[in-house]
């Protein structure tokens, strides 16, 4: 039977309109099948990460893109993370290669200043009081990477450190990387405008101070004495044992001025870190580009530990003082020693005051 002629137009324009709609349908569906079953996560993905990373400028420098060797770096979305995960890259326990690097609440970014030493100088203490400065986004934990972990990679490194804002600057502190002859050429290699912190102490009073931490975990350890000297008659002493080691600074600063100028270097006595903390932090505040929030009013002396502490913040029932690791009482050391001790360290300390520009008063 026939039909006419509209009619049958109308109906096979029907027909061929759900067409496209079921074919849409189809590969909706089947992209659901695929991504439930996991397919889409082995999807190569768009997003690329290039070799050469910045580091964010300071504060007066900031710019959204950065030139490192030539070559312009793009800024990635970050993926959310739990705070397990967090975690365990801050412990360097698990790290995915794939984690982007920003998000809604800001970007990691390469630190701008390192604290690069000394161990036992005073960099704890450092580094809690500039956490307390809103414009510091500072990892807690020592991150090692230019000593220990740098074949992690760059990325790895990064990934480690606290998201920040514009107008925040990212730091960290490793003391041994000051010692360490490989880091120097490793954080130039990762960016030339990296500011330089170094926390120096009485290199007498620091070795002493470095031997109570080791005998703290070593009772069985020889005493101070029979360490510091090659030979106790002739008063030969040790270099090679690291408590010495540590406080030859000017040996350890000529090396990492073949990669850094002077000028990109602040050098914060320990001393004056306990006597004059607000002070020193002045200093530390206006070479890191930051406006002086750290003042006096933060501060009060802690007379059972001999240093000072951070008065509690708003909303906390006590302050903030460092742990019991910290302000141990020394053990006694012959007067002798201490006097053959200070005259090997003269010349050093007269040859880092030249090279500083600073005289730290150590008799």
């Amino acid at each position: 039977m026939g039909c006419w002629t509209t009619s049958c137009d109308l109906g096979h324009l029907k027909a061929r309109s759900k067409v496209p709609v079921l074919f849409t349908m189809i590969l909706i569906f089947t992209y659901l099948f695929y991504c439930l079953t996991g397919y889409c996560d082995s999807m190569p993905s768009e997003l690329f990460v290039h070799q050469n990373f910045r580091s964010k400028p300071f504060p007066k420098e900031a710019k959204k893109l950065s030139h490192w060797n030539g070559s312009v770096v793009r800024e990635l979305p970050e993926q959310d993370a739990t705070d397990v995960e967090e975690e365990k890259r801050q412990r360097g326990l698990a790290y995915d290669s794939n984690l982007s690097v920003s998000n809604n609440f800001g970007t990691k970014e390469f630190p701008q200043a390192i604290i690069i030493g000394v161990k036992k100088g005073g960099t704890r203490a450092l580094l809690e009081f500039l956490r307390v400065h809103p414009d510091v986004r500072a990892v807690g934990a020592e991150p090692h990477f230019f000593d220990r972990f740098y074949e992690k990679g760059l990325q790895w490194y990064r990934n480690l450190m606290p998201r920040t804002l514009d107008g925040q600057i990212t730091m960290e502190k490793t003391p041994s990387y000051f010692i360490t002859r490989e880091a120097a050429p490793r954080v130039f290699s990762m960016s030339r405008s990296t500011k330089l912190i170094v926390v120096v102490r009485d290199p007498v009073t620091r070795a002493v101070s470095d031997y109570t931490q080791t005998l703290t975990k070593s009772p069985g350890l020889p005493s101070f004495q029979n360490l510091v000297f090659k030979n106790s008659t002739t008063g030969l002493i040790d270099t090679s044992w690291s408590a010495v080691r540590i406080g030859i600074y000017a040996k350890h600063l000529e090396h990492w001025l073949r990669y850094f100028p002077l000028a990109q270097f602040l050098f914060v006595s320990g001393e004056k870190l306990v006597t004059d903390p607000a002070g020193e932090m002045g200093r530390v505040q206006d070479f890191l580009g930051l406006k002086r929030v750290v003042t006096n009013k933060h501060f009060y002396f802690n007379q059972t530990k001999g240093f000072p502490c951070l008065k509690k913040p708003e909303g906390s029932s006590r302050p903030r003082c460092l742990g019991k690791s910290k302000g141990r009482p020394h053990p006694h050391i012959p007067a002798e020693v201490l006097h053959r001790l200070r005259d090997f360290y003269r010349p050093f300390n007269m040859k880092f005051y030249q090279m500083t520009g600073q005289d730290f008063g150590w008799e």
